[in-house]
């Protein structure tokens, strides 16, 4: 799948992160963030990944440190469903100026064609400072399917947020 990145610099930077407890306490492999890394490289993005305990508190601070470094772009993976732990959106919401509900639809009426708990992502998507957000599940498939969605809307968003016209 190849996309239109001319608009863009090949300095576009992606900030991957992983949210997960236990892969962030090494007890489990993290596969979905380096699956979203080696697919945005592909396409020629400049992405980088860290991996994160869940938490309200560490999603924020991990996604603000992210934008403060220059990314362009903020795919969080893990942390979207309905688990206690589950808190990826209440750490991402705080930091969205404009939420993009459509994309947002997207990813789940996309997940939901191959998997039904699909729809029970609570995933974000939306723009903070001049950065878009976007909260994957936290399965390799997720990652897949999420970056299908988003991949072709990418260059045009970050254009417009640089004043680009319609």
């Amino acid at each position: 799948m190849v996309h239109n990145r001319s608009m863009l610099g090949d300095s576009t930077s992606v900030a991957v992160i992983t949210v997960s407890d236990r892969s962030s306490r090494g007890e489990r492999a993290d596969l979905s963030g380096p699956r979203a890394v080696e697919l945005l490289n592909e396409q020629g993005y400049s992405a980088t990944l860290t991996v994160i305990p869940d938490g309200i508190d560490s999603v924020t601070g991990a996604i603000r440190a992210a934008i403060e470094s220059g990314a362009r772009v903020v795919i969080t993976s893990g942390g979207t469903g309905i688990a206690p732990r589950d808190l990826t959106p209440e750490g991402t919401r705080p930091l969205l100026t404009r939420e993009l509900p459509g994309i947002a639809e997207a990813l789940r009426r996309d997940g939901a064609r191959n998997t039904e708990t699909a729809v029970l992502s609570r995933g974000l998507a939306g723009i903070s400072d001049s950065t878009l957000v976007a909260n994957l599940p936290g399965s390799v498939k997720a990652v897949e399917e999420g970056l299908a969605v988003l991949l072709p809307l990418i260059p045009h968003i970050v254009d417009q947020l640089d004043g680009g016209d319609h």
